[in-house]
Parts: C-alpha cells; structure tokens; sequence
C-alpha cells in the first residue's frame, strides 16, 4: 500500500511563467498562476509546477563531477518535427548528434535537461 501519491513535479527556475509556457508549448496544458509559483495543467497527464528560486544554478549536462539533478523524457511520434518545435520554444541542443538513438537531449530555458525519446 503506497504512503503517499504524488502530487505535483516542480522545477527550480528562474523565472516561473517563462518556463510554464515553454513546457505548455511542448505539452499541451493551460498556464496557471504568476510570480512565484506558476502551474501547468497538461491535459490528460500530471501536473508540472515552475517556482522561482532566487540565485538559481541550471544543472551541468553532461558533467562526471556534477548531477544532473533530474530531467523529463518525453514521448513523441516525430523526432525530427518535435525536435524543430522544441528549438523555436527556446530549448538548447545537448546531446543530439546521433541521429541512430530513440533520445535526444535538450535544456529547456532554465537549464533544465529533458529528452526527446521515440520509445
């Protein structure tokens, strides 16, 4: 019998709004909030949270001496269509050269690594 469900995943950022509509551009959802707390309802899946945090690092991808604290994998049909979408979002290319790989990793605006997969 579990403890707990959960609730919500919240990510660390700068600026809470910013992220939310990058996150809604990719996954769909409606924007909630402003400040320092933003949610974002995505449509038929678990709720994303952006909370501003004062002085926030983005985690260093890849880095042996460093953790990449956590990161989305997101599911998709087209990698290629996904991937020219999550670019105009604003997303930054970490790890996308193998084009042979179902993943592919990005940052989102914050620094936030989260991948591409066709699983």
């Amino acid at each position: 019998m579990a403890l707990a469900k959960l609730g919500v995943v919240v990510l660390d950022c700068p600026d809470p709004h910013t992220l939310a509509v990058f996150y809604a551009g990719v996954l769909g959802g409606t924007v909630e909030g402003d400040g320092r707390w933003v949610d974002l309802k995505v449509p038929g899946g678990q709720s994303l949270a952006f909370q501003a945090a004062p002085g926030y690092v983005p985690p260093a991808w890849p880095a042996p001496d460093a953790s990449q604290q956590f990161h989305l994998d997101l599911t998709v049909d087209d990698m290629d269509a996904a991937e020219r979408e999550v670019l105009a979002l604003g997303a930054k290319p970490l790890d996308t050269e193998d084009r042979s790989r179902s993943w592919r990793v990005y940052a989102d605006p914050a620094g936030h690594p989260f991948c591409l997969c066709a699983c």
